[in-house]
């Protein structure tokens, strides 16, 4: 666990490195060029910088062992951060649009484009070194703040290559419009990224399931040991990194108390084998009996069952 948080770390402090960088380099060019659309990228720049310190934090905090306090341990601050970047990313983007319409009815043309093409495609390099890592990160961690900062800085891609066609469309082809219409675009794009991005992030909050096919998996495993005769009540849940998963099991009744933990052992062993990052709480039932009422109470176990000695 702790090599995986150094790992998201690792890709914050990049993060931050990157957005410290291109904040320099297009603040210099929005002044020089008095582009609409360099100026979202510069507004966009300014948001990424405040929005990877607060997954800096978020990881941080993410990492922290669980405590009487926080008995789950503290992944949420993982989906809290992503949050924040979510709502910073809603504002750069009606910043933008009011900007662009404003220009766009005004009629303001770019004043010079060369600084403000040459800072973008640097952009680009920074932001694609800056994405490879953190691909490489989320393979291995699953972070969903890395995640959504990720989407972010891909984002920033087409915001970059938006703003080098903008520049070049209004400076030298003379569309007197190309500006501001592409910084429209921008805010748009920015938008419709921070809307798709919020799902994952609500759904963690909200405690949602686990996909289905998540959960197929794993009841696939559960299914194939041979004292189990029937689950209900199963529940699951995703904090950051890490997954929750309880459930009811139908044990023979006969079993005695030191016979049912030693199933119970087997039982976490060998999810834990397949399913290494979950905690599981197993509550054990006599077989046949369900307290619970509606779904809750249903046997959820394959109906093809597959005993492994």
């Amino acid at each position: 666990m702790s090599h995986h948080a150094n790992l998201n770390r690792s890709a914050a402090i990049a993060s931050v490195s990157a957005a410290l960088l291109l904040l320099g380099l297009k603040g210099w060019a929005a002044w020089s060029t008095g582009s609409t659309a360099m100026l979202g990228s510069l507004a966009d720049t300014v948001l990424d910088l405040v929005a990877s310190l607060a997954t800096l934090l978020g990881v941080w905090i993410a990492a922290q062992p669980a405590d009487d306090k926080h008995r789950f341990g503290h992944g949420k601050a993982e989906a809290i951060a992503a949050l924040f970047q979510i709502v910073l990313i809603s504002i750069s983007a009606l910043g933008i649009a009011s900007r662009a319409i404003e220009q766009f009815l005004s009629g303001a043309r770019v004043e010079e484009a060369a600084s403000g093409i040459g800072v973008s495609v640097a952009a680009i390099v920074v932001t694609f070194a800056l994405l490879a890592w953190q691909r490489r990160v989320i393979r291995k961690t699953g972070s969903l703040a890395i995640t959504t900062d990720n989407v972010h800085y891909q984002s920033d891609l087409l915001l970059n290559l938006a703003v080098i066609a903008a520049l070049a469309l209004d400076q030298y082809a003379g569309l007197k419009g190309a500006d501001p219409l592409f910084g429209l675009g921008i805010a748009a794009w920015l938008g419709w990224g921070a809307w798709n991005a919020s799902e994952q992030v609500i759904d963690q909050l909200m405690d949602h399931e686990w996909p289905e096919e998540k959960k197929q998996r794993f009841l696939d495993v559960l299914a194939r040991y041979p004292d189990i005769t029937g689950v209900h009540d199963l529940r699951t849940r995703t904090s950051g990194n890490k997954d929750f998963v309880q459930f009811h099991i139908w044990v023979d009744p006969k079993l005695t108390v030191r016979q049912a933990h030693r199933v119970m052992d087997e039982i976490e062993m060998r999810l834990h084998a397949e399913f290494p990052d979950v905690e599981i709480l197993i509550h054990p039932d006599p077989e046949g009996l369900v307290n619970e009422v509606g779904d809750a109470g249903k046997d959820v176990l394959p109906p093809i069952r597959v005993n492994v000695d």
